[in-house]
């Protein structure tokens, strides 16, 4: 599935495929220690994070593993806020993984729940997935707080299962299945 040309308006966010000039922003973004204490990769570098930003604009759902990330502009400054990505982890079982990634200046303003809710609606509306999940580091009750408002459902806690930057850490896992999104209220 090309989604080259999705752009989603989710009433004070855009979210579209990266462009160029979104690059400074991200490069940014994924350099910061603050921005990635609860993910499985270390602060990137430059060079890096070009790699990933060219990974970002491919943006196809076909095959297990393939992901589309959007950028998410804040409407009314035009400022990069972050990115949501939705992962299409299994063609066979139609599920997928929902994730988002936010620059630390726009914390706490609801842009998290927001953006993964419009890739939520991607999911079940556009590519027709049965089920999503997100996960995260157990430590990261902000996160966990999104999926929550998101209406997705605990459904595992692995205990020291994973090793994040030299420390053995708790995974959880949330999931939402499409019959349970359709009985959500979808107001944005």
């Amino acid at each position: 599935m090309d989604l080259r040309h999705l752009s989603v308006d989710t009433g004070r966010l855009l979210l579209r495929p990266f462009i160029e000039s979104d690059f400074p922003a991200m490069a940014d973004m994924h350099s910061r220690a603050d921005v990635v204490r609860y993910l499985p990769w270390e602060a990137r570098d430059e060079a890096t994070s070009r790699v990933v930003f060219e990974r970002h604009r491919d943006t196809r759902l076909d095959v297990d593993g393939d992901g589309l990330t959007l950028a998410g502009i804040e409407k009314e400054s035009g400022s990069f806020v972050g990115e949501f990505v939705l992962f299409l982890r299994s063609v066979e079982h139609r599920s997928g993984e929902v994730g988002y990634i936010l620059h630390p200046d726009f914390f706490g303003r609801g842009y998290a729940t927001e953006g993964a809710r419009a890739m939520l609606e991607i999911g079940f509306e556009e590519v027709k997935l049965h089920r999503i999940i997100g996960r995260l580091d157990a430590r990261n009750a902000a996160s966990a707080a999104v999926l929550g408002k998101l209406g997705m459902r605990q459904e595992a806690h692995f205990v020291r299962n994973e090793q994040i930057k030299g420390e053995w850490t708790d995974e959880v896992v949330f999931a939402l299945l499409v019959e349970e999104w359709a009985g959500l209220p979808h107001a944005k």
